[in-house]
């Protein structure tokens, strides 16, 4: 489950009694133009041979609206290089469903030019789609120069992918693979004809992009002569009508859904000829229920990463070619994990093997691969997890990994012959660094974050000292006066043992007087929110403050960037452990804080974090006073495949197996005895609409009273500027209402 919450953000101000009083933040200013934090570039990328630094950046009229810039590596001034305004004349952007929903799975709510990718190897173009249509954007002496590649809007052309040499692009286009050369006044020409509305070639499936990070479905050979192609056919797959309620209308949305226990789309990999349109298969074992990851070695050899349905196995299988032109499998390496394996991305080529993580140490470090006899070389020896690998040059192994038990992110060069890692100039213990590099991995492109700084883009040559600092526009002078430094606690876990990550926001109040808490926490594995980062929640926690409320945030077992027995905390139960550090959390927080008033705690969650905050109230043990969940999961036979069943299993044909029995909050109805605000939006396709119309039925039923509050038309994130500001108002006249002394 990706999350488009507000607790991916772990920002947050403290404010002593020392300190000057900041100045008034309202829920208004939170969400204006232009934002507190800047206009932050987003998908920056440093171009294929290091000139450039590419990125997209909010309009000066209106941050949610991108637009497409550059700034040459080697210093000067950035520039924008288009924006939609510029090539649709005054039309509105169009996007279709299937656009549409593409983006949710990348959480990309605004619009314009959302996103890009660099054309060819020499830095001189890169490639965009736009309502409906694809366009080129040329660097040249005279400036950018914006091209028009396709001339038929009503036909929506999906994940344009350029050659190595930049000379011809594939795209999708009604569920098809098309080829387009980038010289002449050539027309698409398709590469397969069988797309239709349950065939797609070229296209990540459902699952693949919204639970296995896999945004894409083919991948151009070294040489540009073949493309590596997924098939996908989801007519087994259980069709789900959705509602999607505005306002004024509704509009019914059908939708292949792939819920826990029933079938998935079925993904087959073929290697396609780009000149003849020939195709043959990579033939996978019948076993073979997730492509991963997929793409090309050097030498011209395909490979495919691919799970096992309960995802307790991962094999790289590389396919080489035989005298009759089949392809013929050989495993390289299989992972294995009684819990599950975590997807990565760390495959990349080296002199001396290839690199690959493993979790088999009991935190995820880097390997070199033997590519003939899978023999395995152990890399790095860091105390804590590595995150993933950034790039491999002539001096090593870039990667990123944790530390200070996983709140810090650092970059680190790692020897390919052995020995310790060294890290980056610009290491720091309170910070979050990461980076991307240029396919030499000479040149880094480093984002560094910190409490109450937003990400700011640097330049960094590797070996050299010093950075060249990158475009963004500073945030609001008034944003110093929040950001304060939080106050880590030592909070233990229900096992006794085991440290959680917190950190608490004291309340502006006066001293003496036992004050409220709001408690943010999200609780579901794949995900950490209490760090060193920059965090969007900043402003937000800092009003609450300024309101007479105290803010802890919490990372319970079963949550990211610590080591494997932490991190698997989940294995076949949802709503128990996690539930259970929740509890023994929050009951020890007045002994550290003894301002705080411990019946007056409340709970705000989204996604998972609102599973767990219904589930929290759903229980008679329960500590808080009153809860928020935002979209929240009440029924996970009704969430998807590859999430649900990697940690409840398989539910059963009467969908009430243990695991999935002991996590229905609607079975639970009858224990609620506190306020609850029940929030979701009605085209969530993620967390469709019907978990909470699900709960809300059984609340009914056990005559139970409860707040609702509905978003017509909003996807999973309720993103747009009115809907997010009714948002907060609701829930800070809910919190207002349960929390304060008196009520």
């Amino acid at each position: 489950m990706k999350i488009t919450s507000l607790l991916l953000a772990a920002a947050a101000c403290v404010t002593s009694a020392a300190m000057a009083q900041p100045p008034s933040l309202s829920l208004e200013r939170i969400v204006a133009d232009p934002p507190l934090a800047g206009r932050l570039p987003r998908q920056a990328e440093i171009s294929p041979g290091g000139r450039w630094v590419s990125f997209l950046r909010p309009s000066q009229a209106d941050s949610e609206v991108l637009e497409l810039w550059a700034q040459p590596s080697a210093g000067g001034e950035p520039r924008k290089l288009v924006a939609a305004a510029d090539l649709l004349a005054g039309a509105e952007q169009k996007l279709s469903e299937a656009e549409k929903m593409a983006l949710e799975r990348q959480r990309i709510s605004q619009r314009g030019i959302t996103g890009y990718q660099w054309c060819g190897q020499d830095d001189s173009a890169l490639l965009f789609p736009l309502s409906g249509d694809l366009y080129l954007v040329r660097l040249t002496g005279d400036g950018p120069r914006a091209q028009r590649l396709t001339q038929s809007p009503d036909a929506p052309k999906q994940d344009p992918r350029c050659t190595p040499d930049g000379q011809r692009l594939a795209f999708v286009q009604g569920g098809n693979l098309m080829l387009l050369p980038l010289s002449g006044a050539a027309t698409p020409q398709p590469l397969t004809s069988d797309g239709s509305d349950t065939v797609t070639w070229g296209l990540a499936d459902f699952i693949a992009a919204e639970e296995l990070a896999r945004q894409r479905g083919f991948w151009w050979s070294r040489n540009g002569q073949a493309l590596l192609a997924l098939r996908v056919d989801e007519s087994g797959v259980a069709l789900k009508t959705r509602a999607q309620i505005f306002a004024d209308r509704t509009a019914m949305t059908e939708q292949r859904y792939p819920a826990a226990g029933a079938a998935n789309a079925k993904v087959t990999a073929f290697v396609i000829d780009a000149a003849t349109g020939q195709r043959r298969e990579l033939a996978l074992p019948a076993g073979a229920e997730y492509i991963a990851r997929a793409g090309w070695f050097a030498d011209g050899t395909p490979w495919l990463q691919w799970f096992n349905r309960p995802q307790t196995r991962l094999t790289l299988t590389e396919f080489k070619a035989g005298a009759d032109g089949a392809w013929q499998p050989h495993d390289i390496t299989v992972e294995t994990d009684p819990a599950w394996v975590e997807v990565h991305d760390d495959l990349i080529e080296t002199p001396r093997g290839l690199l690959w993580s493993s979790e088999a140490s009991g935190r995820r470090q880097l390997l070199l691969l033997d590519r003939t006899s899978g023999r395995r070389t152990p890399l790095t020896q860091q105390a804590e997890a590595v995150a993933h690998a950034v790039c491999v040059g002539e001096r090593g192994v870039v990667f990123a990994g944790f530390g200070d038990l996983g709140k810090r992110q650092e970059l680190y060069l790692q020897p390919l012959a052995g020995g310790p890692a060294q890290p980056l100039p610009g290491a720091a213990e309170r910070q979050w660094r990461d980076a991307k590099a240029d396919n030499a991995c000479a040149r880094l492109l480093v984002t560094r974050s910190a409490w109450g700084q937003p990400p700011a883009l640097s330049l960094q040559t590797l070996g050299q000292t010093g950075a060249i600092a990158l475009a963004g526009d500073a945030p609001s002078p008034d944003l110093a006066a929040y950001a304060n430094q939080p106050q880590p606690l030592a909070l233990m876990a229900a096992d006794g043992r085991t440290p959680l990550n917190a950190f608490y926001f004291a309340a502006r109040a006066a001293a003496g007087v036992r004050h409220p808490v709001i408690v943010m926490a999200y609780g579901g594995p794949g995900a950490s929110t209490v760090n060193w980062a920059w965090g969007r929640d900043m402003a937000l926690i800092a009003y609450w403050q300024q309101r007479g409320f105290g803010v802890l945030t919490l990372d319970t077992r079963g949550m990211a960037h610590r080591d494997r027995d932490f991190t698997r905390a989940h294995q076949a139960a949802f709503g128990k452990t996690e539930v259970a550090d929740l509890f023994t959390a929050v009951r020890q927080l007045p002994r550290l804080v003894p301002s705080v008033d411990p019946a007056r705690i409340g709970f705000f969650g989204w996604s998972y974090g609102g599973f767990l905050g219904a589930r929290a109230m759903l229980d008679a043990d329960t500590p808080f006073a009153a809860a928020v969940a935002v979209a929240p999961v009440t029924d996970w036979t009704l969430y998807d495949t590859a999430y649900t069943e990697r940690y409840l299993g398989l539910p059963g044909t009467d969908g009430k197996a243990p695991n999935y029995a002991s996590a229905h909050l609607p079975s639970r109805a009858a224990l609620l005895s506190k306020p609850l605000l029940l929030v979701h939006g009605t085209a969530d396709d993620n967390v469709l609409f019907e978990h909470t119309l699900r709960l809300v039925e059984a609340l009914q039923n056990a005559g139970k009273t409860f707040d609702l509050q509905i978003y017509p038309g909003k996807a999973h994130g309720i993103a747009g500027r009115a809907a997010r500001l009714h948002l907060y108002r609701t829930m800070d006249a809910f919190f207002e209402r349960h929390l304060k002394t008196g009520h």
